[in-house]
């Protein structure tokens, strides 16, 4: 059994990781569980840059192997923005509301067929340098479109304005495990267990 800590408190990310890795012989730590874990500036140009500076400053940090994400809604209308500051777009970090109020206000006079988008995220995985100091990132994205209006509860973040085409329903309308076998994250993690397997990273 291999420690993984997953570098995050968003509650909602944790359990989407969790439930993919149970299959695995990881033991997973979450960052809620380390007492004061240094505070972390994101402030990479990218989502890998994001993502690998987490793990790595977290896995010296805890010398627990560490597996980071960054990730975010890239709106075709507005350049890729949100983008690496999709958490926070409305200025204030992870305030959904206000995020999702935000979106929708810079997209309000765009027409349907233009509200192109698509959930991306990027995962890191570091060991640090007590272990072997290898390194992997794996990167997923999910397509569709920005709605006018939100629907459904579930989910977080932008999930209640993403429309998913395949199933004809936003991510805030389809149950957890539905959203765990097509989401942008769940591509990565896809991604990243294939290749430390072939690592034999655990």
């Amino acid at each position: 059994m291999i420690d993984l800590l997953v570098a995050t408190t968003n509650s909602g990310k944790l359990t989407e990781i969790q439930a993919f890795l149970k299959h695995l012989p990881l033991h997973v730590i979450s960052l809620n569980d380390l007492h004061d874990p240094p505070v972390i500036a994101e402030d990479g140009q990218s989502f890998e840059e994001n993502a690998l500076k987490k793990a790595r400053t977290l896995a010296e940090w805890s010398g627990y192997r560490t597996l980071a994400d960054d990730s975010g809604l890239e709106v075709d209308a507005l350049n890729g923005k949100p983008g690496i500051l999709s958490a926070r777009f409305s200025g204030v970090e992870g305030d959904d509301v206000a995020n999702n109020s935000k979106l929708l206000e810079e997209l309000r006079e765009v027409p349907e067929e233009k509200r192109t988008a698509r959930f991306v995220c990027v995962l890191a995985l570091c060991a640090p340098t007590s272990v072997d100091g290898k390194q992997w990132t794996a990167r997923g994205s999910c397509e569709g479109f920005i709605g006018f209006v939100a629907k459904g509860k579930n989910g977080f973040g932008y999930d209640p304005l993403f429309f998913f085409p395949p199933l004809n329903k936003t991510f805030g309308e389809i149950d957890h495990q539905t959203k765990i076998g097509v989401s942008h994250r769940s591509k990565a993690l896809k991604r990243l267990v294939e290749v430390c397997r072939l690592f034999q990273c655990g």
